[in-house]
């Protein structure tokens, strides 16, 4: 699991690829921390477009985002979802949850 952040005036994009499993969901937390913490993002924008593969971690990840954002004042965005997370997401009910396009 890799993880690229780009920040520009308080919005936040971190692009994620790979495979979102158990393994790579605890170090995309980690990176994901750190990034947020530098950042203090008022927008954080999850780019799955990358993501090969995506388990129920992958909803801790994008549950754990959207908390803090909720702790920052701030808003989440997941875009660019691959159809096999896509069914992940929807079979979870996240949509109802975070903004996802």
């Amino acid at each position: 699991m890799e993880l690229e952040a780009k920040s520009v005036d308080r919005n936040l994009l971190l692009e994620l690829k790979g495979d979102i499993d158990h393994h790579g969901a605890r170090n995309a937390m980690r990176e994901m921390e750190l990034a947020v913490d530098a950042a203090l993002p008022r927008k954080l924008v999850l780019d799955l477009n990358g993501v090969t593969f995506m388990d129920s971690s992958g909803i801790a990840l994008i549950l754990w985002a959207q908390q803090r954002m909720q702790l920052l004042d701030g808003s989440l965005l997941v875009c660019n979802v691959p159809p096999q997370a896509k069914r992940v997401l929807d079979a979870a009910g996240i949509s109802r949850l975070v903004t996802i396009r």
